[in-house]
């Protein structure tokens, strides 16, 4: 075994980022009191490239109504479909190769088969869609997994830092699966995440958590200024109120 593929790359962080969401489609005509919806719950790349090369197998844990609700998918794509009535958090666990990580990764969504009042009617047509976007992050990889991803184009792979050198990857070319969900036949209801709108949106947020923050505090700045006023301002047998 070559030890110096195990070792670790200081101050290097590989990331991928990853969709999980379910898509649902009323039944129409078809539905019945207890089955008026068929729906697939998914962890895809957001660029729909294949994530097997980080993902050994996804556990979708299921309401425990359903016959079998602890479902294993250990190739891509990582999905199921099902059909039912009712909505449920649907936890969804991601176990990893034994050269990315050896801890699992828990995920939960909450499956939604109806659509908002604003989106108008239910339609056989159009699918209820609720995806959530996220980046695993794998700090200080492995010499190894770091030459195995990274040409690979579902992962953000940094410069490495000055003084840290590998040799170049061989000339093995990416085996193309068909573990991607490029042709994937929802991939026309899938949402469209570019990195630059999701910073843009975490910015945001950031920014208004911040400006909430200096509004507590000024509010609180405020309120233990207060009793002090109230003592000087008062005097016996005087209140506020209205004049």
């Amino acid at each position: 075994m070559d030890v110096s593929k195990n070792k670790k790359l200081k101050d290097v962080e590989i990331s991928f980022p990853i969709v999980y969401g379910t898509i649902s489609f009323w039944l129409g005509k078809k539905a019945s009191e207890y089955n008026s919806h068929k729906w697939t719950v998914y962890v895809r790349s957001a660029n729909n490239e294949d994530l097997s090369v980080i993902v050994k197998r996804v556990v979708f844990q299921l309401h425990p109504s359903f016959q079998n609700p602890t479902r294993v998918v250990e190739q891509p794509p990582f999905e199921l479909s099902e059909s039912g009535w009712g909505e449920f958090e649907i936890a969804i666990t991601l176990y990893f190769h034994s050269d990315v990580c050896e801890k699992r990764l828990d995920l939960f969504h909450q499956l939604k088969l109806y659509p908002e009042e604003e989106a108008g009617p239910q339609s056989t047509k159009k699918p209820v869609v609720v995806e959530t976007y996220d980046e695993i992050v794998f700090p200080e990889p492995t010499e190894a997994f770091f030459q195995r991803v990274q040409n690979h184009p579902a992962a953000n792979v940094p410069r490495l830092p000055p003084g840290i050198t590998l040799p170049p990857p061989g000339s093995m070319e990416i085996e193309k699966k068909r573990g991607d969900t490029k042709d994937h036949p929802l991939s026309q209801w899938f949402s469209n995440f570019s990195e630059a709108d999701e910073l843009l949106k975490l910015a945001a947020a950031r920014q208004q958590v911040q400006a909430h923050i200096a509004k507590l505090r000024r509010q609180l700045t405020m309120i233990e200024g207060m009793p002090q006023q109230s003592k000087a301002l008062s005097g016996p047998g005087q209140q506020f109120g209205h004049i």
